[in-house]
């Protein structure tokens, strides 16, 4: 490898994402190539979705994993989507040691499946769905501060070629979005609110305010309105932890969709430059 394989956020919405990738899914298209690029194809990716939660962390270490219709309501299309995806259980023990190593009471199952904030993502980053995937179910009810605790305890995974991937939503009250129903126009111009909400996280990133980043429920602006609950938020500070302090965290992308739902992308790392420079450029997949 070139350098750290960084760790990634991505938003991805509501399960339509699937169905209309728009200006997130062309991004995401573009990222597994550029990270395949800059670093090679990662060994095996630890997956933390806003979907995937325990009241104690959990590695999802089955064979084998299939998409999970975790929701209802939407496009019956959906149903019909697949990822069918290879685990990694031989990462598993890995990983509970580091996690174990800050006195985590982790848990490993011997189960498999993507819920969908995995596979909407993962079915452009790598469409072939054969990279392997460990889930790793984190503790909604833990701080920022918590998650990011978890994520610096997976930050020598770097070294070995293992992307840590966070999906969620860097904005997300789904009240707001669908207003005018479950399949209403995504082309809206973005609410005031939700503009002012990711420019406090994008300056904030920037700067590496993480005490600030980590009491963004009373200091950002508009921020329990746009995660009336935060677990979508949640994943990026794990992806924030793995990159650790220093780092300076790059914005991958940055796009909104039904007016109010962010679908920004980041990096953190050592080589979260790179992959900013590279993936603007990637050419991307075929449509999946």
């Amino acid at each position: 490898m070139n350098t750290l394989l960084p760790s990634v956020f991505v938003s991805h919405g509501s399960p339509m994402i699937a169905l209309e990738p728009g200006a997130a899914g062309a991004f995401m298209r573009r990222l597994g190539i550029a990270i395949d690029a800059a670093f090679g194809r990662p060994k095996a990716i630890v997956a933390v979705s806003a979907h995937t939660t325990a009241r104690a962390p959990v590695l999802l270490a089955g064979a084998k994993h299939k998409a999970v219709y975790d929701f209802g309501g939407f496009d019956p299309r959906l149903f019909t989507l697949r990822y069918d995806a290879p685990g990694a259980p031989d990462l598993a023990p890995r990983v509970e040691a580091l996690l174990r190593g800050i006195e985590l009471p982790v848990h490993v199952v011997a189960e498999g499946g993507l819920d969908h904030g995995n596979w909407t993502a993962l079915r452009y980053i790598y469409p072939d769905a054969n990279v392997p995937i460990l889930p790793l179910a984190f503790v909604p009810t833990d701080s920022p501060a918590e998650q990011f605790r978890l994520g610096e305890a997976l930050a020598p995974l770097a070294a070995e070629g293992v992307l840590v991937l966070g999906s969620g939503s860097i904005t997300h009250n789904l009240q707001r979005v669908f207003e005018r129903g479950l399949n209403g126009p995504s082309e809206l111009p973005e609410a005031a609110e939700s503009a002012a909400f990711r420019q406090w996280m994008f300056e904030h990133s920037r700067e590496r305010d993480w005490d600030a980043l980590f009491d963004y429920r009373a200091q950002a602006p508009h921020a329990v309105q746009m995660h009336p609950t935060d677990e979508h938020l949640l994943p990026f500070y794990v992806a924030a932890g793995a990159g650790g302090r220093d780092a300076l965290p790059e914005r991958l992308h940055s796009s909104v969709t039904h007016g109010w739902l962010g679908m920004d992308a980041y990096a953190f790392g050592a080589g979260a430059q790179r992959l900013h420079a590279i993936v603007a450029n990637a050419e991307p997949r075929a449509n999946t």
